[in-house]
C-alpha cells in the first residue's frame, strides 16, 4: 500500500458558530475538524464505522492530543489532513491543520483507537485481521 493511500485531506472553511468570545475557533473544535478528516480517511478505505460495526469490531478512541500553534478564524480556509502512522496493535492517526492560502500549520494532533469485539466487549491486543485487509498490509 503506498503512503498516499494512508491518507486524506478535505477543505473546511471556519464557520461563525465554531468561535469563541475571542473571535477565534474554540479549542474544541479542533477535535470536531479532525473528525472529519478521519471519517474522510475511513471512507476511502471502505472501513468507516458502518463497515467497522459489520466487521465486529468497534473502534474507541483511548487517547487523543493536540497541539495548538496558532489560532483559525472566521471564514478561513482550511485544510485538514489524516495520516495513518501505526496500525498493527492500534490504530494511530496524525492531523494537521493548515490555512489553505498559505500552507501554515495552525494545529496538529494525534488519536488512538483500539479494537474491541462488539459480541463480548474485549480489547483486541492485536489489530483484527479486517484492518490489516483493508489497509493492504500483511498482518
Amino acid at each position: 500500500m503506498t503512503e498516499k493511500s494512508l491518507a486524506a485531506s478535505i477543505a473546511i472553511e471556519v464557520p461563525f458558530h465554531d468561535l469563541d468570545p475571542m473571535e477565534v475557533v474554540w479549542h474544541g473544535n479542533y477535535v470536531r475538524y479532525f473528525e472529519r478528516a478521519r471519517h474522510a480517511l475511513l471512507l476511502a478505505l471502505d472501513y468507516d464505522y458502518p463497515q467497522m460495526k459489520a466487521s465486529g469490531y468497534a473502534w474507541p478512541v483511548v487517547d487523543l492530543s493536540v497541539r495548538y500553534v496558532r489560532s483559525a478564524r472566521f471564514a478561513q480556509k482550511l485544510i485538514v489532513s489524516a495520516k495513518i502512522v501505526e496500525w498493527e496493535n492500534r490504530l494511530r492517526i496524525r492531523y494537521e491543520v493548515r490555512d489553505a492560502a498559505t500552507g501554515e500549520r495552525l494545529t496538529k494532533g494525534e488519536t488512538v483507537q483500539v479494537a474491541v469485539e462488539i459480541a463480548n466487549g474485549e480489547l483486541c491486543f492485536v489489530s483484527p485481521p479486517i484492518l490489516f485487509e483493508k489497509l493492504g498490509v500483511a498482518p
